[in-house]
């Protein structure tokens, strides 16, 4: 999973690394063997040890040996980087696991940018590493000391955090990864890029389309100038990203964002979770053709929706439509009152558009629109969730309906209120927003180039 460079080894460096590079192991443990020194040399030329060339080449095999030897787990090279920064870098997330689980500090700060291992897997857009490195932060000794979210939003010495360099390198998975684990989506950045940009103004000039989306979705302020007074859109016209300056442009309709009941939306069961983030990319992406359309703009790049569950998957299905839009299956039932809609216009119950600062009411937890009583719990229909999980493997077995909570704590409560007709259409007002929806290389590192590719 490492990039693949073409690099010479020195004539005067040690055996050992090349071996390393090669994944030899029975070389590698024969050298170990006759002289236990070895383990303590570094390259000549970047200070690299063995374990640094085992973890940047994906040599999982030699770099257990290494550390079962006793090698240091936080080894650094001359710029201060430890062996799970560079695992990081070149995606190896077998070694950035094996590591972590051999105690390697997740913490640490190299002295070329100031970064840790989680800014270089944002950087690089290695979204598997970024999941590793943020699991193992709930239960490593940065939990108890720095707390979770401080982690995430770990600036660099430019004052950069991983979102601001997954954003301005077009890294939208770890984007979304970051969004989900508490990153803020408006942080302002310290000398890196224009000093005071945000991930969205970064975005606008890496002209990330797909960046774009995913930090409007999550509330990103279009409107957040940076140290100069531009906007984003001002920053995507000026790199001539045309696109991007459509989405971004003040006067275009305000994208729909995750709602603040949803907010813990990856403790969301996995359907449960395709489900309502496939009704906001459609209503999102209807809303964007729109957008294009009326400017005149071109974009091919496909919108993410990783989920699989398109809105056509359940079409002639025996199942109830919707009562509220008439136009998809009803996916999704409200606890305990027991009414079915489906997933678009359970999201356009509970979601918003960007949300007035000014305003100081406190949110509201969403009623249903039948009864009237406040939204609790949501479940996944079970035989819609079961047909689909037989049509694509009939001898997979049936799940049960799986629960989540739209009120922390998680406790279920129904209280009836009574409304007026007419606050029954504002309830759901949101719903005329929505209309008819719709690599890595792998190849051998030498120890002398992993330090020039060390330098982004």
């Amino acid at each position: 999973m490492g990039q693949k460079l073409s690099c010479v080894q020195q004539p005067h460096e040690h055996g050992l690394f090349s071996a390393v590079q090669n994944g030899e192991l029975e070389k590698v443990e024969a050298m170990i063997n006759e002289d236990p020194n070895v383990l303590h040399i570094t390259s000549v030329r970047g200070k690299l040890s063995a374990l640094h060339v085992a973890a940047a080449n994906a040599q999982i095999e030699v770099l257990s040996v290494l550390l079962d030897r006793g090698v240091n787990p936080d080894i650094l090279n001359r710029h201060k980087q430890t062996p799970l920064m560079l695992a990081a870098m070149h995606g190896n997330v077998s070694c950035v696991e094996r590591l972590i689980q051999r105690g390697a500090n997740i913490l640490t700060f190299d002295s070329l940018h100031g970064r840790t291992c989680l800014h270089y897997a944002a950087y690089h857009g290695h979204s598997d590493c970024l999941q590793s490195i943020l699991a193992s932060a709930h239960s490593a000794p940065v939990a108890q000391s720095w707390g979770f979210a401080r982690f995430v939003n770990i600036r660099d010495g430019s004052g950069a955090t991983p979102l601001h360099l997954a954003a301005r390198h077009g890294r939208p998975g770890c984007v979304r990864i970051l969004l989900s684990n508490d990153a803020l989506v408006c942080v302002s950045s310290g000398s890196y890029g224009r000093p005071g940009s945000t991930p969205l103004h970064l975005a606008a000039r890496g002209g990330s389309l797909d960046c774009v989306r995913e930090l409007l979705a999550w509330g990103a302020d279009r409107l957040r100038r940076d140290s100069s007074g531009r906007i984003p859109y001002l920053v995507a016209l000026k790199y001539k990203h045309e696109a991007c300056g459509a989405l971004l442009n003040p006067s275009s309709p305000e994208p729909l964002t995750w709602p603040s009941p949803l907010k813990f939306i990856t403790e969301l069961d996995a359907e449960a979770k395709a489900l309502l983030e496939n009704a906001l990319i459609e209503a999102n992406k209807d809303r964007e053709k729109l957008i294009l359309k009326k400017t005149a703009v071109s974009h091919t790049s496909p919108l993410h929706c990783d989920s699989g569950l398109e809105s056509d998957d359940f079409e002639g299905s025996d199942f109830e439509l919707c009562c509220i839009c008439f136009e998809q299956s009803c996916t999704i039932e409200i606890q305990k009152c027991g009414h079915q809609m489906c997933a678009h216009c359970t999201l356009a119950l509970c979601c918003h558009n960007k949300p007035n600062p000014a305003s100081n009411n406190s949110e509201k937890v969403p009623v249903c629109p039948f009864c009237r009583s406040d939204i609790t719990h949501l479940v996944v229909v079970q035989n819609k969730v079961d047909s689909y999980e037989e049509e694509l493997s009939p001898s997979r077995p049936r799940k049960s309906r799986t629960s989540f909570s739209l009120t922390e704590g998680g406790s279920s409560s129904s209280s009836s209120s009574s409304s007026s007709s007419s606050s029954s259409l504002r309830v759901l007002s949101p719903l005329a927003s929505f209309g008819k929806l719709g690599g890595r290389h792998s190849g051998k590192i030498g120890a002398e180039c992993i330090e020039v590719f060390a330098k982004p």
